[in-house]
């Protein structure tokens, strides 16, 4: 029988060494993304595990959401795509479980979601989100020919239309692009602090991508190393950056650059299946890897309707899209962190 414990100052690295060497974690069970989202989100968290010998034997990373828009939720994770309880076998995982569920219970949330990678339980399920995973090829040009023909002809156009692409070492650039790509596409989006707080949380680990063409920013891209994983997370580009192809250039420097550097994977994230994000990672020839959101419904009688493309939402979105842009900035950030 396992006894349930909670993260203390001071453990932080017994847990990440455990989250280095378990095969099915990933870049968000690292410890620090508590500071990310209880600290600086100001949500409730619960970073879980079990142990034995002394030897932590399971994880299970927890954040508590309560929006009026979404309900009050338990989460692993929200904001990001993975999270899910992680143990050496599956009495580990079991009663890390049990241990939420009970809390879940307790703390009398709408309901408890685990965003796993693969299915864990027998709980209701949503469908609608996969992943983009494929080990690199060992070198650049090799990594080229495996993108499809008609979008390797895209990539090449964009090598060779004057784009820059620069490392940068703070988030500015990106902040500016990428509030501004919400905006476009309706979305409420963080505050400047928050990527900030991310690079310096994580640093040599978070690196950030721009793209220019003569001088202009078209497109950034901040990714996370993990192992030997390169995982590109908060992405985007103005309006100009579709006709120079700049998200496309962008997204192959991120991979030639982790290539070079020796990295084995490269981990192109989540979306929802019909979108065009969807569509553009199948056009670079990745495959979509069914991701297992599962719920314990608590309070709720069904599945939380949180697809922004339902009816319900798309009005917003249409207001959100045509705000000016400061005005974005200013009131997103609250609004942003209520999502999950």
């Amino acid at each position: 029988m396992y006894e349930v414990k909670r993260l203390a100052a001071g453990d932080e690295k017994r847990w990440d060494d455990f989250v280095r060497n378990h095969a099915e974690a990933t870049f968000y069970h690292l410890s620090a993304w508590q500071a990310v989202i209880g600290t600086h989100l100001r949500h409730p968290t619960d970073y879980l595990y079990v142990e034995q010998g002394g030897r932590i034997e399971g994880i299970l990373p927890l954040a508590r959401v309560k929006s009026r828009l979404f309900g009050d939720a338990l989460i692993s994770l929200p904001f990001l795509v993975y999270g899910g309880p992680i143990g050496n076998g599956d009495e580990s995982v079991e009663a890390l479980i049990e241990y939420a569920k009970s809390l879940a219970e307790e703390l009398g949330v709408d309901y408890l979601e685990l965003r796993n990678r693969r299915p864990l339980t027998d709980w209701p399920t949503k469908d609608n989100y996969v992943t983009f995973r494929r080990a690199t090829e060992p070198d650049v040009e090799s990594n080229l020919l495996a993108i499809p023909r008609k979008q390797r002809a895209v990539v090449r156009k964009a090598i060779k239309s004057g784009l820059v692409a620069e490392l940068d070492e703070r988030t500015d650039r990106l902040y500016d692009i990428l509030s501004e790509c919400k905006r476009n596409l309706g979305t409420p989006f963080f505050s400047r602090k928050y990527l900030s707080f991310i690079k310096d949380t994580f640093g040599d680990d978070c690196e950030i991508l721009t793209v220019l063409h003569d001088g202009d920013v078209l497109t950034s891209v901040m990714s996370f190393r993990f192992r030997d994983e390169i995982l590109p997370y908060y992405g985007g580009g103005g309006i100009a950056a579709r006709r120079f192809g700049a998200n496309d250039f962008m997204y192959w420097k991120v991979l030639e650059n982790a290539c070079e550097r020796g990295v084995a994977l490269f981990d192109f994230g989540r979306s929802r299946k019909g979108t065009g994000p969807y569509n553009f990672k199948k056009y670079w020839g990745f495959e979509p890897e069914q991701l297992s959101y599962e719920f314990y419904l608590v309070k709720s009688k069904e599945l939380p309707q949180t697809d922004p493309s339902s009816g319900k939402y798309r009005k917003f979105i249409d207001a959100w899209s045509r705000l000016p842009l400061p005005v974005a900035r200013i009131i997103g950030p609250p609004l942003a962190r209520l999502l999950g």
